[in-house]
């Protein structure tokens, strides 16, 4: 047991001492051997031009069936659209109230009857059924091809090993990632966003209807193949029930995810809806507008998310409504021919606000007016002592420009020397394998995330893996990266990891510090609760609005955009797993003499590790899914590449960047499973 406890610290000592020594020895030689810090571009391999040459060789064989299933499909899009927009606003509010009132009760009917008096009066009612009529053919697209996957993944285990690589691609590559390669085939227009919300939303479904399956006891089984059921009949009249609970929630998250895809649909060809209404006031940089219609966008997403969970609560706890459907259903008939009635007297049309949207843009133009002076400091000493660090590294941003003084070869000096006593101190204190991880961290300050030289940075990340998964997640590391340096795409890469990293440092340290909070005060909880819906519900175009006006286009409004959006999941882990703590364990603490700080230290903590551990993991795979759009304020990256991409129809590109984001995250999901895993 001794043996096998030590294992990991071992297995990791031995990776981070490779590392480290293929890092000091890589820095020594680098004026000597110029491609160890930038690898030559006639050493990468042309994989952005073979794409182009397939899909170019695919469009040409399968052109018609493209445009032919472009037409199927937008068919009835626009018979939706108009359908709705052809029924009185109030009759639909009232068959919003109706479902909400059966999924929920009254709380949530008035959430329903308050969100849609809302979007009416703001003005983008018809915007708004322009979405929900993209919602409408996408959803049941991605149900059931989720449904076929699910099913074929839970009978099949070695077509479920082929099948979740794919799956994890697709919730982690970038949706500008999906929009080229489908630009190119199916032309601009509102089905290609059609397709790509489809494609987003395929996972969620597939994998719960895995799961609800995957539940069903061999017991069931067992009862099933007594009575003489055929593995069809089985299927139908066993599995599908039991499991049905759990496919209702698959139904809810994948209603959010095509709902979440809305504004990426607007890029590429909208006609007309909310989110295309978000994209046109952001590019023209009015906050006002694109807050509203982001509004929007996050209540309906709140009111079809409680009320496909509803339905799904019900369906798990077997609870019985108070009113028979039919009789319901009458009333809810009744209902909607009084609000016809209603809306023959009362004049149809739109709101506009109340002007609201220009009093929002005139109040943050004169809070940017009147705060510039503390911003322009606050994002000076942000780039100068935190961000440029970890991008170039104290060798390159210590000067008398940014510090005030040189880098001088004495203090460079010392910087080793003090180095070298810590790792010594950390040795003597916790043992050579902190001195190790001291002495690459050290390391990494002085040269930052663009002048490591490649082989230390791919030994590096194979160290991680190594420690976290053994050989298959040091593999997993050193093949993502080597993919990425052959592609060409190793320096938008090193800057997405420096963007991505230097937020989710703080939201590591802010939201760990909130998330605590949280957990010992209800009162902090209840207050930050509705922001965190809020960050995390919102489209990601909105937060880069006020961004922009306060702090203008640049690397530190794309750090402070990825952090609001990132920062939620470290908040709500932490807080759930310090409130899970056992009672006992406090208790325990208490009895030893504990006080506050230390019950917080030395119980609660180390108790909530794992789902901080989570929360961590959560908070970067948000910051890597918000690269693409931080692009569009000015970040570099694999996130330009994305976009750049999608400006030129470059299919290979943007396939090529969008697949090394999603290779970066599945690393990263892959290192955190196996760390808590192994314990």
């Amino acid at each position: 047991m001794a043996e096998a406890a030590h294992t990991p610290n071992r297995r990791a000592l031995i990776g981070f001492a490779t590392a480290a020594a293929l890092a000091v020895a890589c820095l020594m030689l680098r004026s000597d051997l110029p491609w160890l810090k930038a690898y030559p571009a006639q050493w990468t391999l042309a994989f952005s031009a073979w794409i182009n040459l397939a899909i170019g060789a695919l469009l040409e064989i399968a052109s018609p069936l493209f445009r032919a299933l472009s037409t199927f499909l937008d068919w009835p899009m626009r018979m939706i659209r108009d359908g709705l927009q052809a029924i009185p606003w109030l009759v639909l509010t009232a068959g919003f109230v109706a479902v909400a009132l059966r999924a929920g009760g009254l709380p949530l009917a008035l959430f329903s009857a308050v969100a849609c008096v809302y979007i009416q009066v703001s003005g983008y009612w018809a915007e708004s059924l322009n979405s929900l009529a993209l919602v409408a053919v996408a959803f049941p697209l991605s149900v059931l091809a989720g449904l076929l996957i699910g099913i074929a993944m839970n009978k099949s285990r070695r077509l479920a090993a082929f099948l979740t690589p794919m799956l994890d691609f697709m919730q982690t590559a970038p949706a500008f990632a999906y929009l080229v390669p489908l630009i190119v085939l199916f032309g601009f227009g509102p089905v290609v966003g059609l397709i790509a919300s489809a494609i987003y939303a395929i996972p969620p479904m597939a994998r719960n209807t895995r799961l609800g399956l995957d539940m069903v006891s061999p017991e069931l089984h067992e009862v099933a193949a007594m009575t003489g059921c055929s593995p069809v009949k089985r299927f139908w009249l066993v599995e599908m029930p039991t499991a049905l609970p759990q496919l209702l929630v698959g139904l809810n998250q994948t209603i959010m995810a095509v709902l979440s895809m809305v504004v990426f649909a607007a890029i590429i060809g909208g006609f007309e809806d909310i989110g295309w209404e978000v994209l046109r006031s952001m590019r023209r940089a009015q906050f006002g507008e694109s807050l509203m219609a982001g509004i929007i966008i996050t209540l309906i997403a709140i009111m079809l998310d409680r009320i496909t969970r509803g339905f799904a609560l019900k369906a798990r706890t077997h609870s019985k409504p108070a009113m028979p459907l039919g009789r319901y259903a009458g009333f809810a008939a009744a209902a909607m021919a009084l609000a016809a009635l209603a809306s023959l007297i009362l004049p149809e049309g739109a709101g506009s606000g109340f002007g609201m949207s220009e009093r929002i843009n005139a109040a943050v133009a004169d809070l940017s007016v009147a705060v510039g002076t503390t911003t322009d400091a606050l994002k000076n000493n942000a780039i100068y002592f935190f961000l440029l660090p970890i991008r170039i590294g104290l060798e390159q941003t210590i000067s008398p420009f940014t510090w005030g003084f040189a880098f001088s070869p004495a203090l460079k000096t010392g910087y080793w020397i003090a180095l070298a006593l810590l790792a010594s101190a950390v040795a003597l204190r916790k043992g050579p394998l902190a001195a190790t991880i001291t002495l690459l961290a050290g390391l990494f300050l002085y040269t930052g995330t663009s002048g490591m030289p490649w082989p230390a940075t791919i030994a590096l990340a194979s160290a991680i893996g190594y420690w976290a998964g053994g050989a298959r997640i040091a593999a997993l590391w050193a093949g993502t990266l080597a993919m990425i340096l052959l592609t060409g795409l190793w320096t938008p890469a090193m800057f997405s990891v420096y963007i991505c990293l230097s937020a989710i440092l703080i939201c590591v340290a802010l939201g760990g510090a909130i998330g605590v909070l949280a957990a010992q005060s209800d009162a902090v909880s209840a207050l930050i609760r509705p922001i965190l819906d809020l960050l995390q519900t919102i489209p990601p175009f909105v937060l880069l609005i006020p961004v922009v006006m306060f702090f203008q286009v640049g690397d530190f409004s794309a750090f402070l955009a990825i952090i609001s959006y990132a920062i939620a999941p470290m908040i709500r882990y932490t807080e759930g797993g310090l409130r899970a703590v056992p009672p006992t364990k406090i208790e325990a603490g208490l009895t030893a003499g504990c006080t506050p700080m230390q019950l917080l230290f030395l119980v609660k903590l180390p108790t909530a590790q794992r789902q901080i551990a989570l929360g961590i993991n959560q908070s970067i795979m948000y910051g890597l899914a918000m690269l693409a759009v931080a692009a569009l304020v000015g970040s570099r990256g694999l996130g330009q590449e994305v976009y750049v991409a999608l400006g030129k129809a470059d299919a290979g590109l943007g396939i090529m960047a969008g697949c090394a984001i999603a290779a970066i995250a599945i690393c990263v999901d892959r290192t955190f499973v196996s760390a808590l895993e192994r314990g």
